[in-house]
């Protein structure tokens, strides 16, 4: 069709890889590129520094090891929200952490912080730095699928009060919870304005426990109800995420023109 956009492998790289008319690939994508995408030299992908800038790159050299790119065109990443959302996750058993990074990367979600709180099934052990190299693989792959400009930050995992401390030091923070019955979301994302960043905690499987609450409350950390269901966990943080993004985010900011 004319006038037809079309869309072009996305890759990130870190910003010293980015020189000054081309660009320098080396890492695991390399096999991606050349064994299941099967691209050439003058194929042309897209490469995000993960710092704000897109590029069009035009492939000129390619070995087993490094792929090296003729930069065509540079321009400002559009697809980031306008405001920076952090998501403190008590840690879920199984995959659902998977899913919960996935989904969130997609609606735009800039940071995830596991949180090990008293109901958490999932205990950390020895392989725990697998598990959060893999989490942070998954954000990167969804990152490149949706389109972002970065990929979100996935951070060590930290214990309940740590996390409390951290979700503190944003412009808005408050937490859903199943038993608040007065104080909803709307309200709380409307009581600030120029918001620049945004945090909330979910629970795990079982939810918060009573002292956490209390604790919660303590803290001055506004509880939230999202409604007369109860979410689970892996359901949570994407749908207030989304409520984040359409009263406070970037539902009006129209994306995919190229400056």
């Amino acid at each position: 069709m004319e006038n037809e956009v079309v869309s072009l492998p996305k890759f990130f790289v870190s910003p010293d890889k980015v020189l000054e008319n081309k660009i320098i690939i080396d890492t695991v994508d390399v096999s991606h590129i050349t064994k299941v995408l099967r691209l050439k030299v003058d194929d042309v992908i897209s490469v995000c520094d993960g710092a704000g800038f897109d590029y069009d790159a035009k492939i000129s050299e390619m070995s087993g090891k490094k792929i090296t790119c003729d930069i065509l065109k540079k321009y400002e990443s559009d697809t980031e929200p306008n405001i920076e959302v952090t998501l403190f996750q008590g840690i879920p058993k199984g995959s659902k952490m998977e899913y919960i990074i996935q989904k969130t990367t997609e609606l735009g979600i800039r940071r995830i912080v596991p949180c090990v709180m008293q109901r958490c099934v999932a205990k950390l052990d020895d392989t725990s730095q697998k598990k959060i190299e893999r989490w942070r693989k998954i954000a990167q792959e969804a990152a490149k699928q949706s389109g972002r400009g970065s990929v979100p930050e996935i951070l060590e995992p930290v214990d309940f009060l740590e996390a409390l401390v951290m979700l503190k030091r944003n412009d808005i923070f408050f937490v859903p919870y199943e038993c608040e019955e007065n104080t909803t979301l709307k309200p709380v994302l409307q009581s600030k304005c120029n918001l620049k960043t945004a945090a909330f905690m979910i629970g795990p499987e079982g939810g918060f426990d009573p002292v956490e609450i209390e604790k919660i409350k303590s803290e001055n950390i506004a509880t939230v109800t999202l409604g007369k269901r109860i979410l689970r966990t892996e359901t949570a943080g994407e749908a207030v995420l989304s409520m984040i993004m359409y009263e406070i985010g970037d539902i009006n900011q129209i994306t995919g023109g190229r400056k």
